[in-house]
């Protein structure tokens, strides 16, 4: 008689064994490693792939590729209707290409097109004959005629459906067949007026000047005519002339307009005499323009390019023409990338007094970053960074004695911050001292150079009428706070970064 099993014993009975079976040790020695025959998981093998995957490798992006960006979103770059989506995505576009033609090096970055420049110059090509397909009047029926498409051919006025449809058709105000026939004449008037002023010779020369090549949807045969093949190599001067005025480019340079290198060096050795003479900066700087215009469009980039753009950058420093000045700066930047020689060491001094001036701590940190242990040393960068130091640091003292003793040309580009900061230690020592301050203390504090320069500075910004004068030797903090507060929040307001870096 055969006993019955419970059913939740055969159930047990069929699982599999609750534990592993091992092998006992014999010895000592380490055993193999176990094996699992059993298929990975799919977390198991991602995490393996995302484990053994190489770090994405960085990309250095060198200095002309970062002005590009800069000058590329500066403010006094931007063009009206070009919305900032359009132009990152544009120059994400050109920098890609060039990164991925491994051609970084090669493009020349200070002369390339910016990104809006690139979009204006793209909707200005092909609007128009977009405008052409889509919004000819003979072809589309002006707006003001409200008709069905499932009716073209309905004589009804629209007057008549009326009581047909009670929608918003109904409100609509039709005008009448001779209102109708007034409007298409003026339509067509103006379309005709738009497309004849579309493109006007100065712009289709300025397309022709980047290099932009009209399509010409007549020519069947898709091959291109001599006279629409615009220049893109670099131009061989046969200009003899020292002198020459300088005049914007609107379309491709002659040959016969351009002074070669042999010539463009007599005109730097004439421009140095001429301003040692007559210091005349009108006559310079457009002669110092139209020289650096003849470099640029010959594609020269040596020794005597960097001398030129030193030289106008200086002298434009002395004149204080922020303008030139920082234009000069940026390309001088890219040559000396190109290892052509030069001062970089004391316009990388310029460069970070001029940032001090300008109050840009992104900048300053961006050079911060890129200095090097060899850069560190030059008695000029070392002078500009201890200025730095002193104005973070909040020692006014150690900053008026680093602006008394300033290498080079660097003073130029101190003086149109000292009033401001001067501005500020006075501020400083009214909120520390109670009593009367001695004027020749404050001379001595915030480097004048006498105690009339001094009295002369807080007039200037009102001290005076504030009573804060005592006797005209000493200043009673307590009445001069205000005054001399007000007028530090204005001189930090007044910040011009024209041309910014």
């Amino acid at each position: 008689m055969s006993i019955p099993v419970a059913s939740w014993h055969q159930s047990q009975s069929n699982m599999a064994p609750a534990y592993s079976s091992v092998d006992p040790r014999t010895t000592f020695s380490r055993p193999p490693p176990h094996i699992s025959t059993s298929t990975p998981s799919r977390t198991a093998t991602q995490t393996s792939t995302n484990t053994e995957a190489p770090p994405p490798r960085k990309v250095v992006w060198p200095p002309p590729v970062r002005d590009y960006v800069q000058r590329s979103f500066a403010p006094e770059a931007k063009i009206h209707g070009i919305e900032y989506s359009d132009l990152e995505k544009k120059l994400k576009q050109v920098i890609t290409e060039a990164a991925e033609a491994d051609r970084l090096h090669e493009v020349d970055w200070a002369t390339l097109p910016l990104p809006q420049q690139m979009i204006q110059q793209e909707r200005a090509m092909w609007n128009p004959q977009f405008t052409d397909q889509v919004e000819d009047p003979a072809r589309t029926p002006p707006s003001f005629k409200k008709r069905k498409f499932d009716d073209p051919n309905d004589s009804q006025s629209p007057l008549g459906r009326k009581a047909k449809n009670n929608n918003f058709e109904d409100r609509i105000t039709y005008a009448s067949p001779s209102q109708a026939n007034r409007m298409d004449k003026r339509s067509k008037k103006e379309k005709s007026k738009y497309h004849a002023d579309k493109f006007p010779d100065h712009i289709a020369k300025r397309i022709e000047r980047f290099g932009v090549v009209t399509p010409d949807y007549n020519n069947t045969s898709g091959a291109n005519s001599n006279d629409n093949q615009v220049m893109r190599g670099p131009v061989a001067g046969t200009c003899r002339s020292l002198e020459k005025n300088y005049f914007r480019l609107t379309s491709a340079p002659k040959p016969e307009d351009v002074r070669p290198q042999e010539v463009l060096e007599q005109t730097l050795e004439l421009l140095k005499r001429r301003w040692k003479a007559e210091g005349n900066y009108t006559y310079i700087c457009d002669q110092f323009k139209s020289l650096r215009q003849d470099l640029t469009v010959q594609h020269i980039k040596n020794r005597f390019t960097v001398d030129v753009y030193e030289l106008h950058a200086r002298i434009a420093l002395e004149k204080g023409d922020m303008g030139e000045y920082n234009q000069c700066q940026t390309q001088l930047r890219a040559l000396y990338s190109l290892g052509l020689g030069g001062h970089p060491a004391e316009f990388l001094a310029y460069r970070i007094l001029y940032l001090i001036h300008t109050c840009n701590r992104t900048g300053l940190n961006d050079v911060l970053a890129e200095i090097t242990a060899e850069e560190r040393k030059e008695p000029a960068v070392l002078h500009a960074l201890a200025t730095r130091s002193a104005l973070a640091l909040g020692n006014y003292y150690a900053f008026f004695q680093l602006y008394l003793n300033v290498p080079n040309m660097g003073a130029y580009l101190m003086d149109m911050f000292v009033g401001r900061e001067r501005l500020a230690a006075l501020a400083n020592i009214c909120k520390a001292y109670k009593t009367s301050v001695p004027l020749n203390f404050i001379v001595n504090q915030l480097g004048f150079d006498s105690s009339q320069e001094a009295y002369e500075f807080m007039v200037a910004i009102g001290v005076d009428k504030a009573g804060a004068f005592l006797e005209e030797c000493a200043l009673d903090p307590a009445k001069g706070m205000a005054v001399i507060k007000s007028a530090r929040d204005a001189a930090f307001k007044k910040i011009d970064i024209k041309g910014q870096i």
